[in-house]
């Protein structure tokens, strides 16, 4: 049985402010979106609000209404949370609070380019995976369309029989879905962990598989907070906090079953501060760190540091002992040896991922 995880960025299209040509272009108008949905989520806008609201709003242009090619828009489903003076253009803030109008910030869409969604199809197809994690999936019909319309023409390839997704907490359109040969039963989503202040900027769903013996494998998917947008020491919290209850979840899935796996982009290396609790706490063992692992360390980029490790597969004692193989599919990401990678990929544009495919073959 070969397990596998990889963060795709999304497969046929992805917020335009996330596909940038680096994370320091797309993190100042994340952090403006971070700060309007919290100005917009108050009770009152009291005129320092407004006037802050006014500052992004002008700042991006929607007293200029012939303006296409925003990053964000404003949709407004019952009354209005702005208008703009016909005779000065100015913005008018006019909602009093979060009641007094209906309504949200949506992020504008691209299309990815054709060839670097037959590239993520041909990374999959590459490691020809049992279970299947992928991250950052727009929702699961794109899931099952993808399945269905370019795993299926990859070469020697047959489509998934099961695929599952839960919608989780960020409105990006960056979901954990899981792509299986074997039925899918059940799923446990901790999207409210932490109650008022959510603890996963995703989710940490927990999806249970029937294996063809009867019994359960659980597995449990992972995004943990980037490093692209906020401060650093806020996201180092965040993660510390996210490795912290997922270890929480894992020990309580192993009442259930022996054969727990943890895996996802972790978005930190295996050194760092916050990922301790998950790493040396409850008894999880990293598939990389196996003897018959002898690649590089990383999983993103050019993968030579291990500081470029942010992709994982952990696992229970139980399935530890039955490892055979692990491997990293790096063909699918631009920076990789230019002889090696796909053909196909001519650019960054065109690469599957800046991340690689990390699998592992369980006897």
């Amino acid at each position: 049985m070969r397990i596998s995880t990889f963060n795709v960025e999304n497969l046929f299209s992805r917020a335009w402010v996330m596909n940038l040509n680096s994370w320091s272009d797309g993190r100042p108008v994340l952090n403006d979106i971070e700060t309007l949905n919290s100005l917009l989520a108050e009770n009152r806008y009291t005129a320092p609000i407004k006037k802050q609201i006014k500052k992004i709003l002008e700042k991006y242009e929607f007293n200029n209404r012939d303006k296409r090619d925003r990053p964000f828009e404003i949709v407004e489903v019952r009354k209005k949370l702005y208008i703009v003076r016909k005779s000065s253009q100015q913005i008018d803030v006019v909602a009093d609070g979060q009641s007094d109008w209906v309504g949200w910030v949506e992020l504008s869409r691209d299309d990815l380019n054709s060839e670097a969604v037959l590239n993520t199809g041909r990374a999959i197809g590459a490691v020809n995976a049992d279970i299947q994690c992928v991250v950052e999936i727009e929702n699961r019909l794109t899931l099952d369309r993808f399945n269905q319309q370019v795993l299926a023409k990859m070469p020697g390839f047959l489509p998934f029989e099961h695929n599952l997704l839960v919608d989780g907490n960020d409105p990006r359109g960056i979901d954990i879905g899981l792509l299986s040969r074997y039925p899918i039963v059940s799923v446990r989503s901790h999207i409210d962990d932490g109650g008022n202040d959510p603890i996963f900027n995703r989710d940490c769903p927990e999806f249970e598989v029937v294996l063809p013996d009867g019994n359960s494998l659980w597995i449990l998917g992972n995004h943990f907070k980037s490093k692209g947008n906020g401060s650093f020491s806020e996201n180092n919290a965040r993660r510390r906090r996210q490795a912290t209850q997922v270890a929480r979840i894992y020990k309580a899935a192993l009442l259930r079953s022996d054969l727990v796996i943890v895996l996802g982009d972790l978005n930190d290396s295996p050194d760092s501060w916050p990922l301790q609790p998950l790493l040396r706490g409850p008894g999880l063992k990293e598939v990389m760190t196996h003897p018959s692992y002898q690649g590089l360390p990383g999983t993103y980029g050019t993968g030579r540091s291990i500081k470029q490790k942010l992709d994982y597969i952990l696992l229970s004692p139980a399935l530890w002992k039955r490892v055979q193989n692990v491997g990293v599919e790096r063909r699918g990401v631009y920076t990789w040896n230019a002889r090696k990678r796909f053909q196909t990929i001519t650019s960054p544009v065109t690469a599957a991922s800046d991340h690689a495919a990390v699998w592992v073959d369980i006897a």
